[in-house]
């Protein structure tokens, strides 16, 4: 278990696999940041006994909020994400400019502002997708590319921030059973002329080990990521498909 001296900041922490690993830092001894624009849901946190910010990743103010609260932080899992679903061919540049704002300038720039604050062993997880190594899902492209620069924005940082013994990491989650997922599962199977539970049987069916994961697993793999037990690892993009990405 970690002291309670280590802080981290979790975005994306109201709902999903933020804030089942915002729960499961605080578990293990962490002071924890969560930071989120749902009031509502972070009240709920507050209340756990994790510090909480209200914040827009997509407005630089806002940011610089999260970079006055977080700096010096021992951990970053930047977990904050939106998708837009549309027709490849419907997509426009505000749908780009939107989704790009938080899933991957915001994650830059807190990758790069708070991570030159961290102490030696410190460590960063940023989410990414399995969505950024397949394109079956068109209707989700924008969101696929901009998880796609997730991974090398991961890379870069690695190598920037391993004389500072700062690691960073990606995670590539799958299937996995949240508000976002339920809300992808409905639009595309609207999109597609089916229903949602159709769409959902298939896609577990097109996993190896059948079955989604729950947000409680994935917090458990991104906490090894943080841990001292990954601090041989940097630069990784760790799949967690179930098996439906391997590469």
């Amino acid at each position: 278990m970690t002291t309670k001296t280590h802080t981290a900041v979790v975005t994306g922490a109201a709902s999903g696999i933020g804030r089942a690993t915002a729960l499961r830092l605080q578990r293990e001894g962490y002071d924890v940041l969560a930071v989120d624009r749902d009031e509502q849901r972070l009240a709920e946190l507050g209340e756990q006994g994790l510090r909480v910010l209200v914040a827009d990743l997509s407005a630089p103010g806002d940011r610089d909020e999260v970079v006055a609260r977080g700096s010096g932080a021992s951990a970053l899992v930047n977990a904050a994400g939106i998708i837009r679903l549309k027709p490849i061919l419907d997509i426009d540049v505000q749908d780009i400019r939107d989704v790009y704002a938080v899933n991957v300038e915001a994650v830059w720039d807190l990758t790069s502002r708070i991570g030159r604050t961290m102490p030696a062993g410190g460590a960063i997880v940023n989410l990414s997708s399995s969505s950024a190594k397949l394109a079956s899902t068109v209707e989700a492209a924008v969101y696929a590319s901009s998880k796609t620069a997730v991974l090398s924005i991961t890379r870069s940082f690695a190598y920037a921030f391993a004389p500072s013994q700062v690691r960073v990491n990606a995670i590539c989650p799958g299937i996995i059973d949240t508000p976002m997922q339920d809300a992808v599962l409905a639009k595309v199977a609207s999109a597609r002329g089916t229903t949602a539970e159709n769409l959902a049987q298939n896609r577990n069916a097109s996993v190896p080990l059948g079955r989604a994961a729950s947000a409680d697993e994935c917090a458990g793999v991104i906490y090894f990521l943080l841990s001292d037990e990954a601090g041989y690892m940097t630069g990784q993009a760790i799949n967690y498909t179930g098996g439906l990405v391997m590469w």
